[in-house]
């Protein structure tokens, strides 16, 4: 059975949700998946506003986008719909920021048009949606690369420095003080009180968690005995999404925890890299991108990627989430279809791409990167 839009699943009902409409501004309402099954107009199809390079320009549609899932993407969202709307001012496109996992949840279940995902599906994953997406099931493109930062809330303690090991043991709770001879060890120069730490974590499923914890499996498996997963494994301070946890930083002394690069307001510690210590950037997460490999999903050109959490290159930030739009191979639709790739050919577009990294501090996809995500999108069916 291929993709029935139908209402909004208890994911959505239940999960604090932010709904984004290319209505001609870029302010968020709090409207959710409702009211949408019938709402697009007839169109003579086609995914045409977005040409062979990816630029936008083309025949105009007129319908509804329907799509949910990571926090992440939020401030990247906002801008993508906002910049679509300059090219399909008929068309609108509403996006709930629940998570990752909710997300999913509602792509399995029919409930969404696409997703944002910091996590590829995984094998069971991939075998529900078949359900809702057909036999072909789901695919993965790339569209927004960002770091995971580390951020802080020490007074008096600039620049703060973690190696991978002593990272690890902060997250897992076996180092508790600032003070920590360890931390002390990794920020020689700097004076560190006997606060306390506080970690602060995800409340919800999410793809940042899950890609967080993937990099101390790979960089310190000595000192993070858990296995990667969308939900944190230690009892600690949570927050709900990338701007929950941030808030809860802001607001706190002594806390540290993990959240999107682009939600970041204050201070960030730089992580072991090799002999070094790289801060977040852009262009050191895109190292990390490019040095990666395809993960096998069943699915012959499918873009999800098995990234190089453990590299030691020099000026690579190995904290990085790549965050994916996940879309059925087909729909019953066919207008449905058009739209959700006429939307995907404007993200992976130069000016998508480029919007979003004023945005939200992402770095661009490369040229070879767009190319094949261009002709993956070309190959969603609908009707």
């Amino acid at each position: 059975m291929k993709l029935h839009r139908i209402g909004p699943t208890v994911a959505i009902a239940m999960a604090a949700s932010l709904t984004l409409a290319a209505c001609g501004d870029d302010a968020p309402t709090t409207s959710a998946n409702e009211g949408s099954e019938g709402s697009s107009d007839e169109s003579d199809g086609g995914s045409e506003s977005a040409d062979a390079d990816g630029d936008a320009g083309g025949e105009q549609l007129t319908g509804d986008v329907v799509a949910s899932g990571a926090s992440s993407q939020e401030a990247a969202m906002t801008a993508w719909i906002a910049g679509y709307q300059g090219v399909q001012p008929e068309v609108t496109v509403q996006y709930n920021s629940v998570g990752s996992g909710a997300g999913r949840e509602n792509l399995i279940a029919g409930a969404s048009d696409f997703i944002g995902s910091d996590a590829y599906l995984d094998e069971d994953e991939r075998a529900a949606v078949v359900d809702s997406c057909g036999d072909g099931g789901a695919l993965h493109v790339p569209v927004y690369i960002s770091p995971v930062a580390v951020p802080y809330n020490l007074p008096g303690v600039d620049g703060l420095q973690l190696k991978p090991d002593t990272l690890a043991q902060i997250m897992n709770q076996d180092i508790t003080a600032w003070d920590d001879p360890a931390i002390a060890e990794d920020n020689p120069d700097a004076e560190l009180p006997d606060t306390e730490i506080t970690v602060v974590h995800r409340s919800d499923d999410s793809g940042t968690t899950e890609n967080f914890m993937e990099y101390l499996s790979a960089a310190a498996p000595d000192s993070w005995p858990h296995e990667a997963d969308a939900a944190w494994p230690v009892s600690a301070e949570a927050a709900a999404q990338n701007t929950g946890v941030i808030e809860v930083i802001n607001q706190n002394e002594g806390t540290i925890g993990y959240a999107d690069a682009s939600v970041v307001t204050g201070q960030a510690a730089a992580v072991g890299v090799g002999d070094e210590f790289v801060e977040f950037s852009p262009e050191a997460a895109a190292r990390v991108v490019d040095a990666s490999e395809p993960a096998d999903t069943g699915l012959d050109g499918d873009m999800a990627l098995e990234l190089a959490r453990d590299t030691t290159e020099s000026g690579a930030y190995p904290i990085v989430l790549v965050s994916y739009h996940v879309a059925c191979t087909s729909y019953d639709d066919a207008e449905r279809a058009n739209l959700v790739k006429d939307f995907l050919n404007y993200v992976v577009s130069e000016e998508g791409q480029s919007t979003a990294s004023e945005a939200a501090g992402s770095a661009p996809i490369s040229e070879t990167t767009r190319e094949s995500a261009l002709s993956l999108i070309d190959t969603i069916q609908g009707g």
